[in-house]
């Protein structure tokens, strides 16, 4: 290769590079966390519509922390503060991700969207954060929810 090939490589290879951020694949893990948070959020909210408790504990880290009435703290808690809403035959209410952001890199992200009562009305706000943790698997270690804010304008 003479020194006129190796710098038209050269200058290909900084133009391909030229529209990437720094650090190069960060927007990748980010982009693919989202993906993933998503589809684990849909799969949260599933174990709460097909009353599967056990399903609903394979998600929350054993150091979660979820906010409510009362502060639970770890898996155990959540899931024994959690058991009553999984008694009836039909779930008291049902959420789903309506955003879903991570960090560049890759392993904590943040979901957020409605939660809705059995005839489907909005009630309430989630907000999620999730962490990949030393398994491969997203779950949850904070968890809050919120009232609705009104629309703008209201």
């Amino acid at each position: 290769m003479n020194h006129w090939q190796l710098g038209l490589l050269l200058a290909g290879a900084l133009c391909a590079r030229a529209g990437e951020p720094e650090g190069g694949a960060a927007p990748d893990l980010a982009a693919r966390a989202v993906v993933e948070v998503r589809a684990a959020e849909t799969a949260f909210a599933a174990s709460m519509a097909a009353r599967d408790l056990s399903a609903f504990a394979g998600f929350v880290s054993a150091e979660a922390l979820f906010f409510g009435r009362t502060l639970l703290r770890g898996r155990a808690a959540v899931v024994a503060g959690w058991e009553p809403f999984f008694q009836d035959p039909q779930p008291p209410f049902s959420w789903e991700p309506e955003t879903v952001e991570a960090l560049d890199s890759g392993g904590l992200a943040l979901s957020s969207g409605p939660v809705r009562d059995p005839d489907g009305r909005v009630i309430a706000t989630f907000q999620s954060i999730w962490r990949k943790e030393a398994d491969g698997r997203w779950r949850v270690v904070f968890d809050k929810g919120g009232p609705v804010c009104p629309p703008e304008g209201e």
